[in-house]
């Protein structure tokens, strides 16, 4: 993995918590909030300014199209951030995404190297499959008593995507403690 395991490691106790709230609220309300995306872009702009210094480190070089760019690992991580972000919205104003999902991957992709995306796409093939399965079973068995007035349960073909986002990136965090460069 090319996500510094030190990185990895310093981000991990901010970004749990968060993970864990927006895949609870998005089963809970169908919705992603916006203050928890923020908390999530406000965590890596903290302490990614610390764990990835813009003045300590390397400058990586990179193409924008025909325009080669230097620029510390930092602003490259938050590029990311801006370009998830348009993407995003293209497919949620053509109805492909929910919003909140779409606020919430832009958010989540500073902490994503991009080095590592092709162990992100089967991490979250992975946790799209386990959340959806884990979900139905809790939809139709007795585990639906603990929190029957989830409105996730009656939404027809509907899916929490934020259980699968937010899975997605603490796998991706947690593995890259342990075996991040």
């Amino acid at each position: 993995m090319e996500i510094p395991a030190s990185a990895a490691l310093w981000f991990l106790p901010f970004v749990l918590p968060i993970c864990f709230y927006v895949a609870f609220t998005d089963m809970r309300e169908m919705r992603i909030k916006n203050h928890a995306v923020v908390t999530l872009a406000a965590v890596f702009l903290v302490v990614g300014f610390f764990v990835l210094p813009p003045w300590a480190s390397e400058w990586s070089v990179g193409a924008i199209g025909p325009l080669t760019i230097s620029l510390p690992v930092y602003a490259w991580q938050l590029l990311h951030l801006v370009v998830v972000l348009v993407i995003g919205f293209l497919l949620s104003a053509g109805g492909a995404v929910g919003a909140g999902d779409a606020k919430f991957a832009a958010a989540a992709a500073p902490f994503i190297w991009t080095g590592d995306l092709r162990l992100l796409l089967a991490i979250f093939a992975a946790a799209i499959l386990g959340a959806f399965t884990a979900h139905r079973i809790g939809k139709y068995t007795a585990l639906r008593r603990f929190a029957p007035d989830w409105i996730s349960w009656d939404r027809g073909k509907l899916f929490p995507m934020g259980l699968a986002l937010a899975g997605t990136l603490s796998i991706y965090l947690i593995l890259g403690a342990f075996s991040g460069s």
